[in-house]
C-alpha cells in the first residue's frame, strides 16, 4: 500500500470523537486546558508557557498547533457527552521514510486516567496505519514520568532519549523520551488498545469542576 497523508476527517469512537480543529473549538479547549497542571508535565513548553490570562489561550493554541494536523477531542458518551476535553495531533510527515509523529496531546485533568486517551490513540494509530505508514513516534519530556508510563502502557516500544531536544518556555532544554509503534507491531498494539476501550466506561467530569494536582498521565509533549 502506498503511503498517503490522511485528509482531515472526524474519527469516531465509542467514547470520544476526534474532530479536525477549527475556530469553533477554541473556547471549549480553553475551558478544558487553560490550567497550570496541564502544562506541568511539559505540554506547550512547560509550566512557564502557561499564562494566567485565559483570553490569550486561543492565540496560544493557534500558534502551538498550527503546523500540524490537530484534532479536538469531544466526549460522545455519558452524562458529559458533547464536552470538549482535549487535543491531539499528527504531524512531521515523512512519506519517503513512512514515518510520522503523534503528539501535542493534552486533556482536561478531569479525564486523566479514563478511557479517553486509550481510545484517542486507538483512533489515531488506526487512521495512520490504514494509510500505509510504517512508524509512528510518540514522545514526552524526560521529567514527565507519568506521561512516560502512560505511553508505555499503550504498548509502544521505548527507543531511547534524544538529548537537548527542545527548549522549554523557561529557557531550559528538555531531553525527550522517544517511543514508537511500527506497522509490524500494530496488530498486537491495536488489540491491546481495543481491549482497554471495550472494558472502559464513559468519562465523567464531575459537578464541582475539581482537578487533581498531579501532572497528567495522558499528555505527550512534542
Amino acid at each position: 500500500m502506498s503511503v498517503q497523508i490522511p485528509l482531515p476527517a472526524t474519527l469516531r469512537g465509542r467514547f470520544v470523537h476526534l474532530e479536525p480543529l477549527h475556530e469553533d473549538h477554541l473556547d471549549g479547549l480553553t475551558a478544558a486546558l487553560h490550567h497550570p497542571e496541564v502544562f506541568a508535565g511539559g505540554w506547550g513548553g512547560g509550566p512557564a508557557a502557561h499564562h494566567p490570562d485565559a483570553s490569550r489561550f486561543p492565540d496560544f493554541l493557534r500558534g502551538y498547533l498550527s503546523a500540524e494536523r490537530p484534532f479536538a477531542v469531544r466526549l460522545v458518551a455519558g452524562p458529559d457527552a458533547g464536552t470538549l476535553v482535549g487535543t491531539s495531533s499528527l504531524g512531521e510527515w515523512e512519506p519517503a521514510k513512512e514515518r510520522t509523529h503523534l503528539g501535542w496531546t493534552a486533556y482536561d485533568p478531569r479525564v486523566w486516567g479514563s478511557v479517553a486517551n486509550a481510545e484517542c490513540k486507538l483512533l489515531l494509530l488506526s487512521h495512520v496505519f490504514a494509510h500505509g505508514w510504517g512508524r509512528v513516534r510518540i514522545q514526552a519530556d524526560n521529567l514527565n514520568t507519568r506521561s512516560i508510563g502512560a505511553i508505555a502502557r499503550l504498548g509502544a516500544t521505548r527507543e531511547g532519549i534524544v538529548r537537548r531536544d527542545a527548549r522549554r518556555a523557561d529557557g531550559t532544554w528538555r531531553d525527550a523520551v522517544v517511543f514508537s509503534v511500527i506497522a509490524d507491531e500494530w496488530p498486537a498494539v491495536g488489540r491491546g488498545l481495543r481491549e482497554r476501550v471495550d472494558a472502559g466506561t464513559p468519562p465523567r467530569l464531575g459537578p464541582d469542576g475539581s482537578r487533581p494536582a498531579a501532572p497528567s498521565a495522558d499528555e505527550e509533549t512534542r
